[in-house]
């Protein structure tokens, strides 16, 4: 499970996390249409825990990954058949960093807005007084994954697709 699988030299895992990445956010966008206009909470309560299983369980082994198995994602990025001036690499240094404010945030913020959620709202779920701060929670989370998937895939992209 050291090489990626989309082509490019990474890792599994990395490759694995992008392209969970791409799809989570229209699962999510799905989600929210279906508890907006279509008013099916249940369906939306369990999309969104599977969604936060999934990110939890696909995080968590990439960070094993990357941690244990490539030593940091310096040695990810040495991978590269063309390897990154060090101007280049300083620039994804800095890609990087702007991706973890975002992905640090998103399970902090989405894990607050499950867990409220799980204790405030009725079973089955539908409108109730905590709906309102659910709400604010909910698009601050749905933002904030956007932006993990963007400047995630940013990174992705100069790190390891650019051709400088």
């Amino acid at each position: 499970m050291k090489d990626g699988f989309l082509g490019f030299r990474t890792s599994f895992m990395l490759d694995f996390v992008v392209v969970a990445l791409v799809l989570i956010v229209p699962i999510l966008l799905y989600s929210l249409y279906m508890v907006k206009y279509q008013r099916r909470f249940t369906l939306h309560r369990n999309l969104q825990l599977l969604l936060g299983v999934i990110l939890l369980v696909a995080v968590g082994l990439f960070e094993i990954d990357l941690q244990f198995v490539q030593k940091g994602w310096q040695n990810v990025v040495a991978k590269r058949t063309i390897p990154l001036t060090e101007e280049q690499f300083g620039f994804v240094r800095t890609v990087l960093r702007i991706h973890l404010v975002f992905a640090i945030s998103t399970p902090l913020i989405w894990a607050m807005t499950i867990i409220l959620a799980l204790r405030r709202m009725p079973s089955p779920p539908q409108p109730c007084p905590h709906s309102e701060l659910h709400k604010k929670l909910g698009w601050l989370s749905t933002i904030d994954i956007v932006l993990t998937s963007v400047t995630g895939l940013v990174f992705y992209y100069f790190a390891f697709v650019a051709k400088y």
